[in-house]
């Protein structure tokens, strides 16, 4: 990076943010393909955007006690970041995980800004959460949890303010007591979170967004290099929703997918994964993924999920956590032949691992772009809310398709008209964050 204006702001937000390095590698990331962008708008500058963007315009911090099923009072934290409303409401997870604090959470808040930009849908970027782990407790300690969580945050969100979702940790139960909540305490029943249960104002296919989007993604951007799914081996990492129906997606589209893993290691199974076996596994019994060789004797389980990006394939699709693919790792995988890696997590590549994928001209689908079908599914969720009506899942899946394609067509634009043709992370930060800035512009030092 050379730019000095950019420079300045970068080492300002180091300053402010000490201790948190996912968001000033967040932060990084952007500013570093955003130089010709601020090369061209002057008037960009002069208005303060990158200044305002960098900072969140609100930050919630508070205690969330609980009674456990002993009886013990147990206290977490919990986060709401609140970064920028400038093309709409607050919009973005929560996430509920031991690892959880302010730097996480302003990390994801600040790619929340660029994903929603990029569906074309009217939303802002947030992002929640707390250290409590849903892992081992039961039904009512989560309730318990959810409920004391919902009790404070209900004065910060609303269907027209900010509409939190699902993340890590944050499923359909934990939304479910997060809904119950909130509309005991405001006696109104409106669409102030996504992810909910069909029978109250869910949407068909948001369990499968994010995964079938990441395959729409990927799909078009194979198209426009001459490549498809068909016949390919796959490579995906987790095993939760991302992953399952990533699985599902890739393999419609006629790749075989080999292998998956969860926290503890990973399977690779060389006839293609039964997703049968996951999903019950996985979505009903909840148990780790090292079950699925008890009942596929041709299927290794090995501890410790790094190992996973030694298999060779021809398209990898992290979708586990930030930063699971080093530098290493990506060596291997182009040494082994893979050409392409699009992102179902949020940031999984580190820097290193993304030079490496630019040094071997791989095709690379940054997250921000490649795994927004979750929240554009959650801004058509929003919309049925508002008009009280539901669509089939059907006419929602084609929504998340054209939304995914358009996604695609933005960055691959973007990049070519900044000088950067094929490079989707900087065309998807140009193209997510010039809209968002002409608003930040339009709406004067606010």
């Amino acid at each position: 990076m050379k730019n000095e204006y950019l420079i300045n702001v970068l080492e300002t937000v180091k300053k402010r943010n000490p201790g948190e390095p996912e968001f000033i590698q967040a932060v990084t990331e952007v500013f570093e393909t955003l130089e010709p962008v601020i090369e061209k708008r002057p008037d960009l500058v002069a208005a303060g955007v990158i200044d305002r963007i960098v900072e969140p315009e609100r930050q919630i911090l508070f205690r969330v006690p609980w009674v456990d099923d002993q009886g013990k009072v147990q206290v977490n934290r919990g986060f709401r970041i609140q970064f920028n409303s400038a093309i709409g409401p607050y919009k973005g997870g929560i996430r509920l995980h031991p690892s959880v604090y302010s730097g996480i959470i302003k990390f994801l808040g600040f790619e929340q800004i660029f994903k929603n930009s990029l569906t074309s849908l009217p939303m802002g970027g947030a992002k929640g959460g707390s250290d409590f782990d849903p892992k081992g407790k039961s039904d009512g300690e989560v309730m318990r949890f959810c409920q004391s969580f919902m009790t404070e945050l209900y004065r910060h969100v609303g269907a027209d303010c900010d509409v939190p979702a699902g993340d890590i940790g944050t499923g359909a139960r934990e939304i479910g007591y997060m809904f119950g909540q909130y509309k005991r305490l405001q006696n109104e029943f409106t669409g102030v979170l996504t992810g909910k249960g069909l029978t109250y104002g869910g949407s068909l296919a948001r369990t499968q967004a994010t995964g079938y989007g990441l395959c729409y993604f990927t799909d078009e951007m194979l198209k426009a290099n001459g490549k498809s799914f068909e016949g390919q081996t796959v490579v995906i990492s987790g095993s939760g929703n991302v992953a399952i129906y990533a699985t599902e997606k890739a393999t419609q589209l006629g790749g075989k997918v080999v292998a998956l893993s969860d926290s503890n290691g990973y399977i690779y199974d060389k006839d293609g994964i039964d997703l049968a076996c996951v999903k019950q596994l996985k979505e009903v019994e909840r148990k780790r993924i090292k079950e699925y060789v008890a009942t596929h004797p041709n299927a290794e389980y090995h501890e410790g999920c790094k190992g996973i990006w030694t298999i060779p394939c021809d398209i990898a699709l992290p979708c586990a956590t930030q930063n699971e693919i080093d530098g290493e790792s990506a060596a291997i995988l182009a040494k082994n032949g893979c050409y392409c890696v699009a992102e179902g997590a949020n940031m999984p590549s580190t820097p290193d691992a993304i030079n490496v994928y630019f040094a071997n001209n791989m095709l690379y689908g940054p997250a921000k772009a490649a795994n927004a079908g979750g929240v554009a599914t959650s801004g058509l969720e929003m919309s049925q809310n508002s008009m009280r009506y539901s669509w089939t899942f059907e006419e929602v899946d084609a929504k998340l398709h054209d939304i995914m394609v358009n996604i695609f067509k933005a960055c691959d634009s973007a990049s070519k008209e900044y000088g950067m043709p094929g490079n989707y992370m900087a065309g998807a930060n140009i193209a997510g964050f010039l809209k968002v800035a002409e608003a930040m512009k339009a709406q004067g030092c606010v």
